[in-house]
């Protein structure tokens, strides 16, 4: 399958006669392919990047790009529409990132204040946990679970963490809600759930492109030193946690499990 991650955006460079520019940057997740183009503010429309796309692909279009940026993404997704190629919101284009941190272009999107959880979703309780990262795959992988997310690229034996490893999650008891909580949470697209020192503490939920939600809140001191235990060991684990969604703590069924990674750029 042939991915590309791909942004169009504001150039900081300017024509010398101080026209705004816009540039396209494609590359791989290697970046053993890369392409990069500009364009005058007025030209940037879909049509200029399904052209750019044509020739940057030569005989073979790609099946998917990703797009990491929202200012981005409509224009990108129309070019994809006319060309038959899936375009995907995600901010998992570490490649991309990468390359616009060495061109020391602005990475930094602006991002809405956290919400709160809808109340119609919210479970009855939650606690800090944590797996071995041996045990993580294993547990659920092979459960009849409704909505799981584990991608191949945060299994803990692709990032060369040690088997026993504590990684630390989050488990939602959700109750009568708790499938109802975890198709929201499917829709939402879950990123990375980092805990946020302030008046009170809580817990917040990085979601979709810039979605930002807050999972709870909390104030008592045993709490807070165990929100602070599950940032220390998210930062050994070279930031991979989980959320687990479940009915209740039987254990015998689960609603949802997500493996997320605190974003490194």
């Amino acid at each position: 399958m042939k991915i590309w991650q791909a942004d169009f955006y504001r150039s900081p460079l300017q024509e010398v006669s101080g026209q705004v520019l816009w540039e396209l940057l494609i590359c791989d997740a290697t970046r053993s392919f890369e392409y990069a183009a500009t364009c005058p503010q007025s030209a940037a429309n879909s049509s200029w990047v399904a052209d750019q796309i044509q020739l940057a692909a030569g005989e073979k279009l790609p099946d998917l790009i990703q797009v990491f940026r929202p200012q981005s993404l409509s224009l990108i997704q129309a070019a994809g529409r006319n060309l038959g190629i899936n375009v995907e919101p995600t901010r998992r284009t570490l490649a991309l990132k990468q390359w616009l941190q060495e061109k020391q272009y602005p990475l930094a999107l602006d991002k809405p204040p956290p919400t709160p959880l809808p109340e119609n979703l919210w479970g009855e309780e939650w606690r800090f946990a944590t797996l071995q990262a041996g045990e993580l795959v294993d547990v659920f992988a092979e459960r009849l679970i409704p909505v799981l997310s584990m991608p191949e690229f945060l299994k803990p034996i692709n990032l060369g963490l040690a088997s026993t490893l504590p990684i630390p999650g989050v488990v939602i008891y959700g109750g009568r809600r708790s499938l109802r909580l975890a198709r929201w949470l499917e829709e939402a697209r879950p990123v990375a759930l980092n805990y946020l020192a302030g008046a009170p503490d809580g817990l917040v939920l990085e979601a979709g492109l810039i979605d930002r939600w807050i999972v709870a809140t909390f104030e008592d001191a045993e709490v807070v030193a165990a929100a602070k235990v599950y940032e220390q060991r998210k930062q050994q684990s070279q930031g991979l946690h989980f959320l687990l969604v479940q009915p209740d703590e039987s254990g015998m069924t689960y609603s949802g499990f997500w493996l997320l990674q605190t974003e490194k750029l």
